[in-house]
């Protein structure tokens, strides 16, 4: 039966049309949701303005924690089922969606933490004649109405790391999840309404026509806008916003992995090859691009290949599945397009390869594809990784470092100083030694470098972005 939703903006009265949101594996319809129209969106910036503009009724800390904390709870009682419908609406497999659920809830008092120790400073004074007598401190306060746009990946996790915090920063949010994956995020904003959160105080919509939501984060009442998609529609958006909005913006990489001789490769290539085709690859940071010394390169190949061919590829609800679907059946005819392009430019297709229907991508791993195709210039965003030889270990870097994207990178050493070397010469805001570059814990820096976006995420790192610090300074003859 399919589910009918409502656009979450009291008094909203919606285009007319509706989104259907279908499962991505077998095409089956599981909602109705409205488009918001123009009015709809006026609507919602007005109602999150108003609220922010009167300080008096701004949410006291107490009660910020009182609603995460049941949030937290609430989302406990129905972890499951929220991780059922996840995997029905994104297509991430049930296994890896229960570990997103889970992520979603730690989240959430991952925010209860950084508001309970959210503090200002004290500003030297006395230091000078100018400064005598004088005490200065900041405390902090909510930047103003936010605006967050999401990606379709991690249907409930991304919203959370959007949304959690600035419920804790106590900022009004307005929430346009990505249309493929809306379901979760509207459940999310019920639950912390259920939590006692005020309906002004975060609203959501999906829309139709992509100038209404160009409407939405142009307004001069945004003061910040948090995006996670592409660098097109991204950096797009940022020259949209209004003089003095802030902004953080998390887009795709093509992250690179280099292999040194003397890497375990019983112990890491598991972790690359589910980095490489966890969620059909479709993770902004995802293992694409794997360097390994020319003598090695083959057996490496060889061996990924052999992991991913153990990988189970099929409905995304069964707990036996590894690998689901891509998110929309011309994901595969292009993740398709750019593997045939590279082999007919000579790569060794070591496994995989084909289409294995209209939804899936068999899980791909490609030898010395050429360094001017697709699939070594752009994010795959989808289940291949491409292995390269190199002679010498710079050589390995210069290519990891030649595209302008820098996100997560990965070595694969028992060298120290191997480890530190790449570690250092790598473009990327972070480098794993050992791990995929998939790795991620919510309360660490998540940044993506050059074209790869702005800013810094993880929870902690979002909820000062969403604060602004007021300093006080007080004038007294009692001040020594």
């Amino acid at each position: 039966m399919t589910e009918q939703f409502t656009l979450m903006i009291k008094g909203a009265q919606g285009s007319g049309e509706s989104l259907t949101v279908s499962a991505p594996w077998d095409g089956s319809e599981i909602a109705q949701v409205p488009y918001a129209c123009s009015a709809d969106i006026e609507l919602a910036l007005a109602t999150a303005h108003k609220i922010f503009s009167d300080r008096k009724a701004w949410l006291p800390k107490p009660e910020r924690l009182q609603i995460l904390e049941k949030t937290a709870a609430l989302m406990q009682q129905q972890k499951e089922w929220l991780a059922i419908e996840a995997a029905r609406e994104g297509g991430k497999p049930l296994l890896d969606s229960r570990v997103e659920v889970t992520r979603a809830i730690d989240g959430i008092k991952s925010c209860i933490e950084v508001l309970r120790t959210d503090s200002g400073q004290e500003i030297p004074m006395g230091l000078n004649a100018a400064s005598m007598q004088r005490l200065a401190f900041t405390h902090k306060e909510p930047i103003g109405v936010v605006v967050a746009i999401s990606a379709f990946n991690h249907p409930l996790n991304l919203i959370v790391h959007q949304v959690g915090p600035a419920i804790a920063a106590g900022c009004p949010v307005i929430v346009k999840p990505a249309e493929d994956t809306p379901l979760s995020c509207m459940r999310f904003i019920k639950l912390l309404r259920e939590a006692g959160l005020p309906e002004a105080y975060c609203q959501g919509c999906v829309v139709k026509d992509h100038s209404l939501a160009e409407q939405l984060v142009s307004d001069t009442r945004v003061a910040f806008l948090s995006f996670i998609g592409s660098a097109k529609v991204g950096w797009m958006l940022r020259s949209k916003l209004a003089p003095g909005a802030r902004c953080a913006l998390e887009h795709g990489g093509v992250a690179p992995v280099i292999i040194e001789q003397s890497a375990d490769l019983e112990d890491t290539l598991p972790l690359i090859a589910k980095g490489g085709f966890y969620h059909a690859g479709q993770v902004c940071v995802s293992v694409q691009r794997v360097y390994a010394p020319k003598a090695m390169a083959e057996d490496v190949a060889q061996r990924l290949a052999n992991l991913a061919q153990t990988m189970s590829v099929g409905d995304p609800t069964l707990e036996v599945t590894d690998v689901g679907p891509l998110i929309r059946t011309h994901e595969v005819t292009r993740v398709a397009e750019w593997v045939d392009e590279a082999m007919q430019s000579g790569a060794q297709c070591m496994c995989g390869g084909h289409v294995l229907s209209a939804s899936t991508y068999a899980c791909t791993v490609l030898l010395n594809p050429s360094t001017e195709d697709a699939v070594s210039q752009k994010e795959i965003f989808g289940p291949v990784i491409c292995v390269y030889g190199y002679d010498c270990i710079d050589s390995a870097i210069k290519q990891a470092n030649s595209l302008p994207y820098a996100f997560q990178a990965s070595v694969l050493t028992q060298n120290i100083d191997v480890a530190m070397y790449c570690s250092q010469q790598l473009d990327a805001a972070t480098v794993m030694v050992n791990d995929h570059t998939s790795f991620r814990v919510d309360w660490m820096p998540f940044a993506g470098l050059k074209q790869s976006g702005l800013g810094v995420g993880g929870i902690p790192y979002t909820f000062e972005d969403m604060q602004v610090d007021k300093q006080i300074v007080i004038r007294s003859k009692q001040i020594i």
